[in-house]
């Protein structure tokens, strides 16, 4: 009797670059007629590889950046340039000031010059956390200068997902534009010889528009209310966005088609969900699906799986992939088993779409391969990477990531593959394991690693973080097994304090965030008194963060002594 060969390797690459030539057929802007159309695509195949589909509509606050000029007040020389998503429109006269070179964007540069009505010259990409920098300075315009040739598309609002009526006063507030670095070197050139006033004309479409989502879900034989894996990613693109982010719908089409072949040895069900307003609405659909869905992912998400650019060209190193604490171990044994690279443990950062961490929901992946820095410029095209903690491997993407050459040409068929396998394999192991493949000791001791170092400071002694660390103590020692529903209420539990400042139901700025948000106003109060500063303030916000990280892992803990004893008595039985 012959087997068949494991689901991974049966990856059907000529079916994956059918889909990847429809996908390029389409520039997908957030609620445009091309992406209505290559969504089509997407449903007509989930519906016929057994999937239940829903397309849905949903209002969403998306941004749309136009055309771009900048030039000397005097129109003597123009720097060839693009303007934001959510970057301010100027009008057809155009913005003009005095410009200033701030150089790299640190808090240093900032305070040492006065932006105040003036255009910021600022060297590197326009991510959200330099935009908002120099919008709190006071600048009324922003120059980005690119450390290359490319100049890469961004959307820099700091607001995740669609705004709230108190989130407008914090958007974006400049015209913001990006040169590359010619362009930048002729420019910071002319500001130096004594030219210092830029035109900056920047057209901005942003408003309320109807984008689609589409969930798609295969249930186990008689369990239509089943919990389930959620594998996300998003569908809207800058241009053609073939790498990003064509090869993950591809992944996800495949991985689909392959685990709806083995319907009959699912144990927990599968949504797969397509998001726009990705690239255009910072997060806005998974964002705005969080909050209409809140009570279903609350009872039955057990975990989220989300893909982005799977395939790139030159993406070899998977060191990076990033993965939560209690889910390292499951992802690594997956990519050193396919692949034979080990993951280095990097966290996710605030990045993708990684909405579901208020609610509770446990998440791995984001991107795949990266660049190898050797072969590469370290972190230069995926800026946003670079949060995501010390000793990466990986250099971002390749130079067409987010501009006009993400095309067909980008895609590596052996790499899909490779990436594709990796993402069929967790999404079969999840769907099929007796019990879900989480490591709570390995969550209490990173948890640990970030606490130990501030249970030390004088200045929090009186906040008796000792408890805390005897907490997680228990937490190790009781981790094992978890049934799902047990998993569930744990999670919901212990991600928020991993990820979040503490809102289940607001998220976080679309900003950088330290690891363990909850630690940063401890954290806050030992720079103070470390500075000589005023601390007693911090103190204020840090013994409110102690007292709940206290009392969640008291939960936790018994919780996982709970079940610890029930493990015990059946096995004595």
């Amino acid at each position: 009797m012959t087997h068949p060969a494991p689901l991974d390797e049966q990856v059907d690459d000529a079916r994956m670059w059918r889909d990847l030539e429809v996908f390029a057929r389409y520039v997908k802007l957030s609620g445009s007629s091309q992406e209505r159309e290559s969504f089509a695509h997407l449903e007509a195949e989930m519906a016929a590889a057994g999937f239940e589909t829903a397309l849905i509509e949903h209002d969403a606050y998306i941004s749309l950046p136009g055309a771009a000029a900048l030039a000397l007040e005097d129109g003597s020389e123009r720097f060839e340039c693009i303007t934001h998503s959510f970057a301010r429109a100027t009008g057809p006269d155009g913005l003009v000031a005095e410009a200033v070179i701030v150089g790299a964007p640190t808090p240093e540069n900032f305070a040492a010059v006065d932006l105040r009505g003036r255009i910021a010259v600022i060297d590197g990409l326009a991510a959200s956390d330099a935009t908002r920098r120099a919008n709190l300075a006071g600048a009324v315009g922003q120059v980005h200068v690119m450390p290359h040739e490319h100049r890469h598309e961004m959307c820099i609002s700091n607001i995740w997902g669609n705004p709230d009526a108190a989130d407008m006063a914090t958007l974006p507030a400049t015209a913001v534009v990006t040169v590359n670095d010619a362009d930048g070197a002729r420019l910071k050139a002319s500001l130096s010889g004594g030219q210092t006033r830029l035109r900056i004309t920047a057209e901005v479409d942003t408003g309320w528009r109807k984008t689609p989502i589409l969930q798609a879900d295969l249930m186990p034989e008689g369990r239509p209310d089943a919990p389930f894996i959620l594998f996300s990613g998003h569908h809207d693109t800058w241009y053609e966005g073939v790498m990003d982010n064509g090869g993950a719908n591809a992944t996800m089409l495949e991985t689909a088609r392959l685990i709806a072949s083995r319907r009959g040895e699912m144990r927990r069900g599968l949504r797969l969900c397509f998001w726009s307003g990705h690239s255009h609405g910072r997060y806005s659909g998974s964002s705005w699906y969080a909050d209409a869905a809140w009570a279903e992912l609350s009872e039955r998400c057990l975990v989220h799986v989300n893909v982005d650019s799977t395939g790139g060209r030159g993406n070899t190193s998977l060191a990076d992939m990033p993965v939560c604490a209690e889910l390292h171990g499951f992802g690594n044994e997956i990519v050193s088993r396919l692949t034979g690279q080990s993951l280095t443990g990097q966290r996710l950062s605030r990045a993708g779409d990684q909405s579901f961490w208020g609610i509770g929901v446990p998440s791995m992946f984001l991107t795949v391969g990266e660049q190898p820095i050797a072969e590469g410029t370290a972190n230069v095209a995926s800026g946003f990477m670079g949060n995501a903690g010390p000793a990466r491997k990986g250099a971002g993407f390749g130079w067409w990531w987010h501009t006009p050459g993400d095309t067909l040409d980008k895609i590596d068929a052996e790499i899909l593959r490779r990436d594709t396998r990796i993402y069929v394999e967790t999404i079969r192991s999840l769907l099929t394991a007796e019990t879900l493949p989480t490591d709570h000791a390995n969550w209490a001791s990173a948890m640990r690693g970030a606490l130990a170092p501030l249970s030390d400071a004088p200045v929090l002694a009186e906040l008796r973080l000792e408890r805390s660390l005897a907490l997680l103590d228990r937490i190790a020692a009781a981790a094992g097994p978890v049934p799902d529903l047990a998993l569930r209420d744990l999670s919901h539990l212990l991600v928020p304090i991993d990820y979040t400042t503490g809102d289940r139901f607001r998220p976080d700025p679309a900003l950088i965030a330290q690891a363990y948000p909850i630690l940063a106003p401890l954290r806050a109060a030992v720079a103070a008194a470390e500075a000589g500063e005023e601390h007693r303030h911090h103190l204020v916000a840090a013994r409110r963060s102690a007292n709940r990280l206290a009392e969640t892992l008291e939960r936790a803990a018994s919780l996982l002594e709970g079940l610890a004893s029930h493990r015990e008595v059946s096995h004595v039985a």
